[in-house]
């Protein structure tokens, strides 16, 4: 079957993604538009985000930094404030530097070709596909979780997703189908039918457009299909943070970009022993990122004299923060969650 499919049935398996498409599509934002600016703020929002979330912030990002030049332009804390609930804050470092590359590079310019927008920092070869098929016609498919989960369905193909080889084996399948003519709407509504209609569990197979040409279907074997064998070890990390206050101020610095929270504010990770006996209550909580567990600790320090905040502040290069203005600055969400817990 993987190497023996007939010309018609790509044609008609796609031509019936297509007509479903023109009837059944999302009605989102960034479809109003082929520009690659807009395309791209999109794809790197609707990583490890769901539509519903990343929709608002789509539209207030695109409001205050409506091109690749507004972007280029505004500080790093900006950029960072209005990707503040998203997570994942190395997608918006990368959107930066991109936008330097773009402008200082490409002359303000994107590049125009599947291989070439690999080049911009942060986008790899799915968000790369996404706008040159979109934006440019290529002809290219823009492979993800859907895509692997439609097309390992369709073709009840067990090829596991997880192995090295994954992207390049189900490139060359599923690239017959892409509609030469239409590859940016033929992308879109494979990841609409991924995310309606043939979701992880309890798909919805009677309403799927191509059920008639489902092999898995056809064999019962939906279920079944993706094949993922590999799965990523989850790492446990005990971190320890204190909240230290005088007043109505608190002390905070900027994170670098190593590890995880990249360039987010945090509290000091330690403190003076003679400090210690300031704190007024403690608290762990547990947060969860895609391949880490984080068990924090956060301890409440009140400090009852100006001298020995302002020291503390100076030996560790913090800054003091007003807690009523902290909302401007972008703190790691079980951060924000302490501060709004203990002002």
């Amino acid at each position: 079957m993987k190497n023996n499919i007939e010309k018609a049935y790509f044609l008609k398996l796609t031509r019936k993604i297509l007509s479903w498409y023109d009837l059944h599509s999302r009605n989102l934002p960034w479809r109003e538009t082929q520009k690659p600016y807009n395309i791209w703020i999109s794809e790197i929002i609707l990583q490890q985000t769901r539509v519903e979330q990343g929709w608002n912030h789509y539209v207030n990002f695109i409001k205050r930094f409506p091109t690749v030049k507004e972007l280029h332009e505004a500080e790093n804390d900006e950029v960072l404030l209005y990707w503040k609930g998203l997570g994942y804050y190395s997608r918006a470092l990368n959107l930066h530097k991109a936008s330097h590359q773009i402008i200082e590079e490409y002359n303000g310019e994107f590049p125009d070709t599947f291989a070439g927008l690999q080049n911009l920092k942060g986008v790899g070869k799915y968000t790369a596909a996404a706008i040159a098929s979109i934006s440019y016609g290529e002809r290219v498919p823009a492979i993800d979780g859907n895509f692997y989960r439609v097309f390992s369905r369709i073709l009840a193909d067990d090829f596991d997703i997880a192995s090295p080889r994954a992207y390049s084996y189900f490139y060359d399948l599923i690239l017959p189908f892409v509609d030469k003519d239409r590859p940016g709407d033929f992308n879109q509504a494979v990841m609409d039918i991924g995310s309606q209609v043939c979701k992880p569990k309890n798909p919805d197979c009677p309403n799927c457009p191509v059920n008639e040409e489902c092999l898995a279907y056809a064999t019962n074997r939906i279920q079944e299909l993706p094949v993922k064998s590999k799965k990523v070890k989850v790492e446990t990390l005990d971190l320890h943070y204190y909240f230290v206050k005088y007043g109505e101020h608190f002390l905070t610095r900027q994170r670098d970009e190593s590890f995880i929270w990249k360039k987010l504010y945090e509290f000091p990770n330690e403190i003076p022993d003679e400090l210690k006996d300031y704190i007024v209550f403690e608290k762990t909580v547990q947060h969860k990122l895609t391949h880490k567990t984080l068990n924090i600790t956060f301890s409440r320090v009140e400090l009852r004299d100006n001298k020995s905040f302002e020291e503390l502040c100076a030996s560790g290069n913090y800054i003091i923060v007003d807690i009523e203005e902290s909302h401007k600055k972008s703190f790691p969400k079980p951060l924000e969650k302490i501060i709004q817990e203990w002002d």
